[in-house]
């Protein structure tokens, strides 16, 4: 009845299965059918942000354990994932193949701020949904420019605003360095940083440093940002840069008040390989629990993950945060398909993606919800701070809407 395969290599993560015999007199668009909705993704298996391909497998799992229920709204999902290697020009010959080729329905989590970039005005010139991009750049809540393009992260300049107030509170009279990709994951970083800062930013702000995705080691550029006197670094990098910055900062005896990004929080593969100890007192936010914490053995959400990993993704790091971050952004989709119901054309999919309604994935925070309206693609607003401390992540503070957070 059922046939799944998974295939892993340079080339991308294919998941077909065969269709189920549901039978429903719909309107269609490309890609869906009675009993099939193809779904196309791209997503770094190689290159510098290679770590980030767990992502992409536990989504292609999940629509595995979809299938294995009955499918959505009784049509089986054919996941089809290719490998951008994190490399826009790559990103565009994959992202083609999928929307000409393989006549997707919609691309689903695509990865990478400047890859994404790279395809945003093919989607929508083509009509074809840019669903729950895996970037928080702001260029994905912007339904008047782009109604076809919509993130599912925090946004980054909101992040870096709730992180240059929590800067002000703590050290009112820092020497802040800010270490950042040299692209619009960085720059949005470092806008947010400078919305609150406002006028004193030229003062706060001591020193801009930048690294490029090709280089093999950023080591001097740690080395150049503790020269500057900086008491505070606001760590902008993905998770291999960021935890390399780490390692160099406790090399050179560097120890700021350190604030990372929330791409970068993952302990199997950041804090881990940067060394437990050097990773002590960093300063982060998220809106995912950890699935390591005692507290949340209970709770139904996370039994709900973790048997979902144990099943279909044996020997995978269940505290790996992309782990988590993949189910609730698959979860996500599950939801809007449902909502589509029979009207499986592109439209009504971003119809039902921007009319989610406090929705709550089982491994986001309490009191996180989704909501999305034609005005609002920012599905997730909310975050709470927390300090890595004896090798885990603590939760500290309330609540925190970041999109509200004022600006000075």
């Amino acid at each position: 009845m059922r046939s799944v395969t998974l295939a892993l290599s340079t080339v991308g993560v294919v998941l077909a299965t065969a269709v189920g015999n549901s039978a429903f007199s719909q309107s269609y668009d490309v890609g869906a059918n009675a009993t099939e909705i193809k779904i196309g993704n791209v997503q770094p298996y190689s290159g510098p942000a290679s770590i980030y391909g767990i992502i992409g497998k536990t989504e292609a799992a999940y629509f595995q354990m979809m299938n294995e229920r009955g499918g959505i709204n009784g049509r089986r999902i054919n996941f089809i994932s290719y490998d951008d290697s994190y490399s826009p020009p790559k990103t565009v010959e994959q992202v083609r193949k999928l929307v000409e080729s393989d006549e997707v329905f919609l691309v689903f989590g695509g990865l990478g701020t400047p890859t994404q970039s790279a395809v945003q005005k093919y989607h929508n010139a083509k009509k074809v949904p840019q669903l729950f991009v895996t970037s928080g750049a702001s260029k994905w809540s912007d339904p008047k420019a782009y109604p076809w393009s919509m993130g599912f992260q925090i946004n980054y300049r909101a992040e870096a605003r709730v992180f240059a107030k929590y800067i002000l509170k703590e050290k009112p009279a820092a020497k802040v360095a800010v270490f950042f990709a040299n692209d619009d994951f960085g720059k949005d970083y470092l806008a947010g940083l400078k919305d609150v800062f406002a006028e004193s930013a030229s003062r706060t702000i001591v020193a801009e440093e930048s690294y490029e995705t090709t280089e093999p080691s950023i080591d001097s550029h740690i080395v150049k940002l503790k020269d500057t006197g900086a008491d505070v670094l606001v760590n902008i990098a993905t998770p291999k840069f960021a935890a390399q910055a780490i390692k160099k900062m406790s090399e050179i005896g560097w120890k700021p008040l350190h604030l990372l990004t929330d791409v970068s929080i993952s302990i199997g593969s950041v804090m881990k390989p940067a060394g437990i100890e050097a990773s002590e007192g960093i300063v982060s936010v998220n809106y995912i629990k950890d699935s390591s914490d005692p507290r949340w053995e209970q709770d139904e959400g996370m039994k709900r993950f973790t048997a979902f990993v144990t099943r279909y993704l044996p020997g995978t790091d269940v505290a790996d945060t992309n782990v988590a971050f993949a189910y609730a952004a698959a979860q996500a989709l599950e939801q809007v398909l449902r909502q589509c119901g029979d009207e499986l054309t592109r439209s009504n999919v971003m119809r039902q993606a921007a009319s989610l309604k406090n929705f709550a994935p089982d491994v986001f925070l309490p009191g996180i919800v989704v909501n999305t309206s034609a005005n609002d693609y920012a599905p997730v607003e909310q975050l709470q701070m927390m300090r890595f401390k004896g090798g885990k992540w603590e939760l500290f503070g309330e609540l925190i809407d970041a999109e509200k957070e004022p600006r000075n």
